[in-house]
């Protein structure tokens, strides 16, 4: 199978035009969560990624940028900068309501609004190439993408509408698609929509995000049985994109990336920050809810602490840092002005950055709750956003096909590198991407190098 699937021609121009027969294909597949060092377990049920790693290039494991977490690493995959300029720092944009309730992360915000960077789908479009989206994340209503079906997909789209049209969705199932299904499901029909896309409109960048082997991680764990057969049902949606790639004629013109986004840590310690800040009279319940202009905001291994009113920062900040450093579980607290160093986002630069980032110690992770105990005992689960230095939220990088030299084994390398080493693929430029490409894996060098 291996050598059907990955028989690739040793040629090719890296910067064809999209008229061109030549002209190059990147399939980027995302298998949210997948922990880097699960590939050193022989008994993994994974046969399509084996066979392109076998004849392509494979890193030991892939470090991405702080926070750890999916929407911040999948935009830093596509930018090749990190928080502190692309400004993603959770699964959508942090919202802090003006009458000091709860903040709200609202995922459905327009890529111009989250994003403060440009993407590899931003760059080929300008130079006439297309973008197909699956499941990505942080890219609603962004220009430069041609098909799509999201996340939370637009039944009157095109996309959709094809599947409805070849029966492999009802209107209804689209319209209730994160509702009333199972996230095995979703990647089934994110996987036909994939297959779509790539046989019948062929684009020269390809982006795909898998999400159930996060889904499940979460509540069971990583490197369980349920996260196995996650790891397994995920292998079967990356052999059906590849054998699409062949159906569509573009196999010798095509590369594929398949990476995560971050590892996977086990815990069994919750702490929930806000129950202190109520303790200390920071937040008072109003109407039936907790107000007040100090608030933390839990993303698993880390934790964001904002203080609304910035007449209060300088008591408070040291403060609460102080208060904080003591908390059983948690390992270390930033100021804004440290955080800078994990490349998180300056607070003069946007309210998206907080004035404490809390970081938790192995077995904890942080929770949103107001009430209960300050630190509370769990059954084994799953999280991310621990430090990136933490090895276990190391993540996946395999890169093989039509640009790819076979064979080729890497270290760890700094996802930044991703991005700029598609765009040297594509023949398009991103100049905010400071990290070099992946020269080293790549068949035929344009610079002549």
């Amino acid at each position: 199978m291996a050598s059907a699937l990955l028989s690739i021609s040793a040629t090719i121009c890296f910067a064809a035009q999209p008229s061109s027969p030549n002209a190059p294909h990147v399939v980027v597949i995302t298998i949210d969560g997948f922990p880097a060092r699960a590939l050193q377990d022989p008994r993994l049920p994974m046969p399509t990624l084996r066979a392109l790693a076998a004849s392509g290039a494979v890193a030991s494991g892939m470090q991405p940028i702080n926070p750890t977490v999916t929407w911040p690493n999948h935009t830093a995959i596509l930018t090749g900068v990190n928080a502190s300029q692309h400004h993603v720092i959770a699964n959508g944009l942090i919202i802090l309501p003006a009458d000091g309730s709860a903040p709200e992360i609202e995922p459905w915000t327009d890529k111009d609004k989250l994003v403060h960077a440009e993407t590899l789908y931003e760059a080929a479009d300008r130079k006439g190439l297309t973008t197909g989206q699956v499941d990505w994340v942080a890219i609603y209503g962004a220009n430069g993408v041609r098909w799509q079906f999201g996340e939370k997909p637009d039944v009157n789209g095109e996309i959709p509408q094809e599947l409805i049209a070849d029966h492999i969705a009802t209107r209804e199932q689209i319209e209730q698609f994160g509702e009333k299904s199972t996230p095995a499901w979703r990647d089934e029909i994110w996987t036909d929509a994939a297959v779509d896309i790539i046989e019948k409109h062929q684009p020269n960048l390809t982006l795909v995000h898998l999400l159930e082997t996060d889904s499940l991680q979460h509540q069971y764990g990583p490197l369980t049985p349920a996260a196995y057969a996650a790891y397994a049902y995920a292998d079967q949606c990356v052999a059906r994109v590849v054998d699409a790639v062949r159906s569509a004629g573009i196999r010798d013109q095509t590369t594929f990336f398949i990476l995560s986004d971050h590892g996977f840590a086990t815990y069994t310690h919750t702490i929930s920050p806000n129950v202190a800040l109520v303790q200390q009279g920071l937040l008072h319940l109003e109407g039936g809810k907790y107000k007040g202009s100090v608030w933390v905001k839990a993303e698993g291994g880390a934790a964001s602490l904002y203080i609304l009113d910035p007449k209060l920062r300088v008591k408070l900040v040291p403060k609460l840092k102080a208060y904080f450093s003591n908390v059983p579980g948690i390992a270390h607290v930033y100021t804004n002005r440290e955080a800078l160093a994990l490349g998180l986002p300056d607070e003069s630069d946007t309210e998206q950055a907080p004035q404490l980032y809390l970081a938790a110690a192995a077995d904890f992770a942080f929770g949103d709750d107001t009430t209960g105990d300050l630190v509370r005992t769990n059954p084994p689960r799953g999280q991310h956003g621990y430090l990136n230095s933490l090895s276990d939220m190391q993540a996946l990088f395999i890169a093989s096909g039509a640009a790819i030299r076979p064979g080729v084994t890497l270290g760890s390398i700094p996802n930044l590198q991703v991005a700029p080493t598609i765009a040297k693929i594509l023949g398009i430029q991103l100049p905010a991407a400071k990290q070099a490409p992946l020269n080293q894996i790549l068949r035929v060098d344009p610079d002549g190098q």
